[in-house]
C-alpha cells in the first residue's frame, strides 16, 4: 500500500526531499506513520516526535487529504493506499 507524505518548509530541507512514497501493510494510523517515517527518515525524527513524550510535536501540523487530522480522528486517524499525507512545520516566535 503506498501513502505519499510531502514535506514542507524545515522538513523538506532536513529530509533532503519534497516527498516520500511510504508502502505500508494495511490501513495505519498516523501515529504509526509518523513513526514509520522516523525510523526510515532519521533527520526528521526529532523534529517530529517528541523524545520525552514519545508523542508528534505541537509544532508540526498534519493534513490528511487535505484536511487537518484535529477535524479527523486526530493521531488514530486512518490513512490508505493513495491518501497523501502532508507534514508542515508551524513557526512559533514573537
Amino acid at each position: 500500500m503506498a501513502i505519499t507524505v510531502k514535506f514542507i518548509g524545515s522538513l523538506r530541507h532536513d529530509s533532503g526531499a519534497n516527498e516520500l512514497a511510504l508502502n505500508c501493510r494495511g490501513n495505519i494510523s498516523v501515529i504509526e506513520l509518523i513513526n514509520q517515517i522516523a525510523k526510515e527518515v532519521p533527520a526528521v525524527a526529532r523534529s517530529l516526535i517528541d523524545q520525552q513524550l514519545e508523542d508528534p510535536r505541537p509544532n508540526v501540523l498534519i493534513l490528511v487529504n487535505g484536511r487537518e487530522i484535529s477535524v479527523l480522528d486526530g493521531l488514530d486517524t486512518v490513512v490508505q493506499e493513495g491518501d497523501e499525507v502532508v507534514l508542515v512545520p508551524v513557526v512559533h516566535g514573537g
